[in-house]
């Protein structure tokens, strides 16, 4: 970004007017609109790493992660720009000649072919990190938080499977959750944008409307949480694993499961979409981490800090979603948890609708279009596993796998980050000049 001169910060504007459709070319390549892609994205990101990976974040780091997640969000914008360029810019076709756009893509048809190693890596390790057992992990922990006591179902009954307790609750909150994810994911894109599309608008306004509501209750508080975001940033007090250091690892590491910038997981929704102004969907794109770090995070960790909930557990245990549901229970008594799980719902479905989609891509760069919706039955017998398995072992995982996604996306971002300027220069030179507003 810095090599960019930050230009594209300039061009927020012109983002969301393209997202609104006023530049919507319907005659051109790709599957999906600017509009669909976004929410397709976002459904993956606004999810549960934006309510429970934020708790998660605060009993591992304090309240200084926050900050730390702020500045890679501000890096994310930064990254989601250069990489969702490249997806459209670098455009390849699958074995039955539709238009794709990835990582794996921009690697091959942007590098070369002899690079093909390096996008076969990034297909392998997004896999397991396009796999749904964190949001299958944390709705299962939401639901039976909620619904247990009111239900009268104790979820700790359980059942011995390979000398492992599995809990007769989550595993039917799994089943459950594997047929209705299996209604919508074999329909391909289209079918899980026209979903995400209409979902995404709907739980983050619900989302929105609770947490101001709360904070209105705590808002004389708010001065001083902010207050202690930035002190703590920078102290190192009482966190779980370390100082300073482990602050800003772990602030870094849910930012980027909470907008996945720099990952390589949203260029392979936006490298679908239908443009061939691959600038234009980097300005879209660059506005996920806005919404999903900057907005939706910095929400649930207001509520979370403001009521106080978390302080029992820094540096001492990991806590995800029971910490949320305790926070908006103690703020809003009652009905908190009620109101935050039907968000919950809506977030966490939204999220194992689109990461579908990204391990049938992958499948479909290895082995061949075909083949692509194999990976849909691996991925619904995971959601399973995810049900009734721990967070520890979740977190762990999907964060391995989405460092290791990184890296090649970031090396062929890097590279190729001259062709994204050029190209970014030759389009906001034709924006200033009205080019576009005379079509």
């Amino acid at each position: 970004m810095v090599y960019a001169r930050f230009t594209p910060f300039l061009y927020f504007k012109h983002a969301i007017q393209v997202l609104a459709g006023k530049y919507h070319e319907n005659d051109k390549e790709g599957q999906i609109s600017h509009y669909e892609a976004l929410s397709t994205a976002l459904a993956a990101t606004v999810g549960m790493g934006n309510i429970s990976g934020v708790a998660v974040a605060i009993t591992m780091g304090g309240p200084g992660a926050i900050f730390w997640m702020w500045v890679s969000a501000f890096f994310g914008i930064a990254t989601k720009f250069f990489t969702c360029t490249l997806a459209v810019m670098f455009r390849g076709r699958d074995s039955e000649g539709e238009v794709r756009g990835g990582p794996m893509y921009v690697i091959t048809e942007g590098l070369g072919k002899k690079w093909r190693p390096l996008a076969t890596f990034f297909c392998i390790f997004a896999l397991v990190g396009a796999l749904p057992i964190f949001q299958a992990n944390q709705l299962t922990a939401a639901l039976n938080e909620v619904l247990g006591p009111s239900m009268g179902y104790d979820p700790s009954n359980s059942f011995n499977l390979f000398g492992a307790n599995i809990s007769y609750a989550s595993m039917i909150i799994g089943i459950i959750l594997t047929i209705l994810v299996s209604t919508v994911i074999f329909g391909g894109i289209k079918k899980i944008a026209k979903v995400a599309s209409k979902m995404v608008p709907t739980m983050v306004v619900l989302y929105f409307l609770l947490v101001v509501y709360i904070l209105l209750q705590n808002i004389a508080g708010i001065p001083e949480i902010f207050s202690s975001i930035f002190s703590e940033a920078f102290s190192g007090n009482a966190i779980l694993g370390g100082g300073v250091g482990a602050i800003i690892v772990t602030g870094a590491k849910r930012a980027a499961f909470s907008n996945e910038a720099g990952i390589g997981t949203a260029p392979m929704v936006h490298g679908d979409s239908k443009t061939d102004e691959p600038v234009r969907e980097g300005l879209v794109a660059m506005l996920g981490p806005a919404i999903d770090t900057l907005l939706v995070c910095t929400l649930t960790a207001l509520v979370i800090l403001s009521t106080g909930v978390y302080k029992p557990y820094i540096g001492e245990s990991i806590a995800g979603i029971s910490l949320t549901l305790e926070a908006f229970n103690e703020a809003i008594p009652g009905v908190g948890s009620y109101l935050l799980g039907l968000c919950i719902l809506i977030f966490a479905v939204s999220s194992l609708l689109s990461y579908s989609y990204y391990g049938v891509k992958c499948v479909s760069f290895m082995l061949g279009a075909k083949k692509g919706n194999l990976y849909n039955y691996l991925y619904i017998g995971t959601i399973i596993i995810g049900a009734v398995t721990s967070l520890g072992f979740v977190v762990n995982l999907i964060d391995s796998s989405f460092a290791l996604m990184a890296i090649p996306t970031m090396v062929s971002a890097v590279i190729l980050a001259p062709k994204v300027w050029a190209a970014s220069k030759d389009y906001f030179a034709r924006h200033k000049a009205g080019e576009f507003d005379a079509k």
